[in-house]
């Protein structure tokens, strides 16, 4: 299983490629769809890595590859400028996902 990135920026593909993971720059909304789709299409390709600020223009497909148990799994990471999430997103995520109060 490999991972794949599909970033905004080429410092945060640049630092990636460093340890060893694939990727693209994808500034624009069609350009991101496009690549997201030949990663999941990729049956060596396990994990998707998109830059948080990249994420809110395609959040839309990536909710719903997340609905596909088939699919790779996708995450997203903050990138060269830092997290744009509140400091309690995990919570939130968690209390969104099964409904329990921590």
């Amino acid at each position: 299983m490999k991972m794949y990135l599909i970033s905004d920026n080429a410092d945060t593909l640049t630092g990636f490629r460093l340890a060893g993971v694939r990727g693209i720059v994808a500034r624009e909304r069609e350009e991101a769809q496009e690549e997201l789709k030949k990663a999941c299409d990729d049956p060596e390709i396990g994990i998707i890595l998109v830059t948080e600020s990249l994420q809110e223009k395609i959040q839309e497909e990536i909710n719903n590859i997340r609905l596909d148990p088939k699919m790779p799994i996708i995450t997203v990471i903050p990138d060269r400028h830092g997290s744009r999430r509140g400091k309690d997103y995990i919570t939130r995520s968690i209390k969104e996902s099964i409904g329990l109060k921590i």
